[in-house]
């Protein structure tokens, strides 16, 4: 069953947030009026997800400009997340906020958590200011993802939001033309 178009459940969690205090709690009230990235991931001190965070932080600055927050979520703790932010090159670079869902709740939410596994999926999901999931990737283990494309996409998601009656076509890039549904233009692309 598709999350599309449906809204966010509530959520508490414990995160780690570097540069701040080091842990915050973090709900779905937080996000009211934002942009945000839930980026779940399998496990802290593994070998894909350390490239595809690491990427995230290296695009953090454009996401942030767009005023997109970025919450990656594990089913690791908040102390693991901070061990690992602490002695790993590429997740030291992170300044976005790592969810602990170690009690499974936002997994299970999104409905991305392994049976019998006590992880989740590899996903992604992009939640407008309204907490509604307008874009969703869920990848097998071994595929990592790409920010860049990531970022694509949110700027398509937030260009649609703010033009409902236009659509962005396949490898739309912002600044480019859009498409305005129609019947006059049904049948001639």
């Amino acid at each position: 069953m598709s999350l599309i178009n449906k809204p966010i459940k509530s959520f508490t969690a414990d995160a780690f947030k570097p540069g701040e205090d080091d842990f915050v709690t973090v709900t779905e009230k937080d996000l009211a009026g934002k942009w945000a990235i839930f980026f779940f991931y399998p496990a802290d001190f593994t070998f894909v997800c350390p490239t595809e965070l690491g990427d995230l932080a290296d695009h953090h600055e454009e996401f942030e400009k767009r005023g997109v927050e970025i919450y990656s979520v594990s089913t690791d703790s908040h102390w693991t997340h901070k061990a690992w932010h602490e002695s790993s090159e590429t997740i030291s670079k992170i300044k976005y906020t790592m969810l602990s869902d170690d009690q499974f709740h936002i997994s299970k939410n999104f409905k991305v958590l392994r049976k019998g596994e006590g992880r989740a999926d590899r996903a992604t999901f992009i939640v407008d200011p309204n907490g509604v999931i307008q874009a969703m990737e869920l990848t097998a283990e071994g595929i990592g993802r790409d920010a860049a494309d990531l970022l694509r996409k949110v700027k398509a998601a937030q260009y649609v939001h703010n033009n409902p009656d236009e659509v962005c076509p396949a490898k739309w890039q912002e600044g480019e033309d859009t498409l305005t549904p129609s019947l006059d233009l049904s049948g001639k692309i």
